[in-house]
């Protein structure tokens, strides 16, 4: 029997459109309790997550973040929540740590029959006046820094394939 964890990381995938039901309370608590198990340096937990699922919220934050990408299409692709992931930049390790949350967040989500995608530009996205404002009515401090944005919800697309691994991924070395 393989193993179901391994299983989960392999077959993950980015999606890039969704319909606009909203994902289950229940689900989403477990997702979110799997992005606080993220490993960090010195197990600081430095980080934290704003779950986002009011859709006018939504929508504010993907005009930004289009707004900074320098498009008007929607970065979030119509996903119903986005888990905006901060980290706190007194800690040498915070973006690799807000990164490890990024990830537990998107293979949860696949583990629960949740579909994601890491958006970029969060940090550009808190950075402006706009942002700053939102981050402190969020309770945010100001020492964090946007380091992704998670978006979830269910696909309306097909499943995509998984690219081919490219030949030198791995190499092994002092054999």
């Amino acid at each position: 029997m393989a193993n179901e964890t391994l299983e989960v990381l392999k077959t993950r995938r980015s999606i890039r459109k969704y319909k606009s039901t909203q994902i289950p309370e229940e689900l989403l608590d477990e997702i979110l309790e799997a992005g606080t198990y993220a490993a960090c340096g010195m197990g600081k937990q430095g980080s934290m997550m704003a779950v986002v699922q009011d859709p006018e919220l939504v929508a504010k934050l993907s005009k930004m973040n289009a707004e900074i990408m320098g498009t008007d299409t929607d970065p979030f692709y119509g996903a119903p929540t986005v888990v905006v992931v901060f980290s706190d930049t007194k800690r040498p390790t915070h973006v690799e740590d807000g990164s490890l949350v990024m990830g537990n967040l998107l293979n949860a989500a696949h583990a629960v029959g949740i579909d994601s995608c890491w958006i970029h530009r969060a940090r550009e996205v808190f950075e402006t006046e706009e942002g700053k404002k939102m981050k402190k009515e969020w309770g945010i401090p100001d020492d964090y820094i946007g380091v992704g944005n998670c978006i979830l919800g269910y696909r309306d697309c097909e499943y995509p394939e998984a690219a081919p691994r490219k030949e030198d991924y791995i190499i092994r070395v002092g054999r």
